[in-house]
């Protein structure tokens, strides 16, 4: 196994993205829906656990599911319920990537094809306004039901943010997301 991924020059992300297969094949399974259905005789358990699913791309369908089908009386509890199992699995997604996919995010950084489009997008737009665009984009896709994993990774290996920080953006944005769906 080691010499597999010796050969490998980015076996981590290899297994992000193999994990993302996984997760799409365990979730299209009948019993995990039985499971995610069952989720709505819980109420608040059932929006914190939904809020969690709600950051993970593969699981964003059954959260979303789960909050069509909820039709709270308060929509405010209930968004900042789900926005805090959010923060919570962007949080664990946050760590995740910092703790284990920096080495590949430094070799990433050295290829010449990303000191290019960096080098280029720096020079036509700024150091200043690249990094505004980059958080926006976070932000839109942390608020999003789109995969969290991406604006995590963008904030985690691109930026110098703090945990704190992010769990405080990652609790607003979810939140509000949240709300937005549950308004509909």
């Amino acid at each position: 196994m080691k010499r597999l991924f010796a050969r490998l020059k980015y076996p981590k992300i290899l297994i992000l993205i193999l994990s993302f297969g996984a997760a799409y094949l365990l979730f299209s399974n009948s019993q995990m829906n039985y499971f995610i259905e069952n989720l709505g005789k819980l109420r608040y358990l059932g929006t914190f656990i939904s809020g969690m699913l709600f950051s993970f791309g593969f699981t964003a369908p059954f959260a979303l599911g789960y909050l069509a089908t909820l039709n709270p009386a308060n929509i405010w509890v209930h968004g900042i319920i789900g926005g805090l199992g959010a923060m919570i699995s962007n949080l664990f997604i946050f760590g995740v990537i910092r703790g284990s996919f920096m080495d590949e995010f430094k070799r990433l950084e050295k290829t010449k094809t990303l000191k290019f489009i960096s080098r280029t997008m720096n020079r036509s737009l700024g150091a200043r306004l690249m990094n505004y665009i980059m958080f926006s984009i976070a932000g839109i896709v942390i608020a999003s039901p789109l995969p969290d994993e991406v604006g995590v990774t963008m904030l985690a290996g691109l930026t110098k943010i703090n945990t704190f920080i992010l769990g405080i953006i990652s609790f607003v944005l979810s939140t509000l997301g949240i709300i937005v769906f549950l308004m509909i």
